[in-house]
């Protein structure tokens, strides 16, 4: 059961956390909640799964990052465990992830996404990576963002039943 407190509590996260030293105690004060039972709410609600987890949305173009590429392999699938897990330890790659190939249009089954500066380092990144993970014989493409699109984590608002929904808003 979700009540008021634990309601105003995840309109407050919505909001993303302050830019502050300590943001939950900064949103436990205008809860008029200690740093410590924000930490206790969230961990409570986190156990029941009202809360799956809490991540962070980087804005990658504001921090210079204007070069940014999806990658996709095509991965013997008895392997794609063992080289997704390799891709996935350079700090240069921040996603990795397997997805079903879709015909012979798209055989494509790993996928990473890589950020940089400009293209010529993101292109750079790459080649060093197939280097390193063994992929020169994978079939792949370079899928560079021609548009930004605005990130957000979800919406939820709660039902009159009290329970929390998804909002596509």
């Amino acid at each position: 059961m979700i009540d008021d407190i634990n309601r105003l509590l995840i309109e407050q996260l919505q909001q993303g956390l302050p830019l502050v030293s300590r943001p939950y105690a900064e949103i436990g004060k205008k809860l008029n909640l200690s740093e410590a039972e924000v930490l206790k709410r969230l961990a409570k609600l986190k156990q029941l799964g009202v809360i799956k987890r809490l991540g962070v949305v980087v804005n990658h173009r504001r921090l210079g990052y204007k070069a940014n590429a999806m990658v996709v392999f095509d991965v013997n699938d008895g392997l794609i465990s063992q080289i997704g897990g390799h891709i996935s330890q350079f700090d240069f790659v921040n996603l990795c992830y397997q997805r079903p190939r879709q015909g012979e249009l798209w055989p494509y089954n790993l996928y990473c996404m890589i950020h940089g500066k400009n293209k010529k380092a993101v292109l750079k990144q790459l080649e060093y990576l197939i280097e390193m993970c063994g992929l020169r014989q994978c079939k792949n493409e370079v899928l560079f963002s021609k548009q930004c699109f605005k990130q957000r984590g979800a919406l939820y608002q709660v039902s009159s039943k009290q329970q929390i929904v998804m909002s596509n808003g």
